[in-house]
C-alpha cells in the first residue's frame, strides 16, 4: 500500500513540508510507503479547457502533471498540502491538480484523499475546503483528523513549534492509514461501489 504526498509550497523546506514530514513518520511506521513530490515553484501552466486529454489520453502540456498520472493511479491514497495565499491554496499547485484531475480517466473511486494547510494566522479552513473538492467530486473518501487539517507557522520552521498542529498531522495519518486498509479488505471481499450511468444536466433554460 502507498500513499502520494504532493507538496504545493515553493520552500521545499518550510511549514508545508513540516506537517507532511509528521505524517510521513507514521505512514512509514504503518507500514506504508510514502512518496513526496514538490510541487511548489515549479513552472505549471493551467488548464485551458481544450479537450486534448480525452483524445490523447493525458494532458497536452506534457509537464509535471503526466509525470505524475500513474503514480496518482497507482496509490492507495493522496496527500495534498500547500500554503495559504489570500485564504487560497498556491495556485501552482491548483493548476497541477486541476490539469491532473481532469486529466486522468482512471477510476479513482476509494482511493483516500487528504489535504493539509500551513498558514501564519488565517485562511486555513477556505484553502482545506478548497482542496477537499478534488476529491469529493471524484468518488474518493476524505480522510479527516482531530481537528481541521492544519499548522501554523510563519517563517519556515515554526510550525515544529505547533504541538497541536503536528499531532492534528499524526492523526490525519493515522485514520488515512485505517481507511486505506479498510478500503483494501472491504474491496476484497465486496467490491467496490455500484456505479449508475453518469447523469448530466444544465441549467439553462
Amino acid at each position: 500500500m502507498n500513499v502520494l504526498m504532493l507538496n504545493g509550497s515553493p520552500r521545499a523546506g518550510g511549514n508545508t513540508s513540516i506537517a507532511l514530514r509528521e505524517m510521513e513518520q507514521v505512514f512509514q511506521a504503518e507500514g506504508i510507503d510514502v512518496e513526496t513530490v514538490q510541487v511548489g515553484g515549479q513552472d505549471i501552466r493551467g488548464c485551458v479547457a481544450c479537450g486534448g486529454c480525452a483524445k490523447q489520453g493525458k494532458c497536452v502540456f506534457d509537464d509535471l502533471v503526466n509525470q505524475l498520472a500513474p503514480k496518482f493511479e497507482a496509490c492507495d491514497g493522496l496527500v495534498v498540502g500547500s500554503p495559504v495565499y489570500y485564504a487560497s491554496a498556491n495556485a501552482t499547485l491548483v493548476a497541477l491538480l486541476t490539469r491532473l484531475f481532469y486529466s486522468t480517466h482512471f477510476d479513482k473511486t476509494m482511493k483516500v484523499g487528504a489535504s493539509v494547510v500551513a498558514a501564519r494566522r488565517g485562511g486555513l479552513s477556505a484553502a482545506f475546503d478548497e482542496l477537499n473538492k478534488f476529491f469529493t467530486i471524484s468518488g474518493m473518501p476524505v480522510a479527516s483528523s482531530q481537528y481541521w487539517n492544519s499548522v501554523h507557522g510563519r517563517l519556515p520552521g515554526e510550525a515544529a513549534q505547533d504541538a497541536e498542529g503536528l499531532q492534528t498531522m499524526r492523526a490525519l495519518a493515522r485514520n488515512m492509514t485505517f481507511l486505506i486498509k479498510s478500503i483494501a479488505l472491504g474491496r476484497e471481499r465486496f467490491g467496490l461501489p455500484e456505479k449508475e450511468p453518469r447523469q448530466s444536466t444544465s441549467f439553462v433554460r
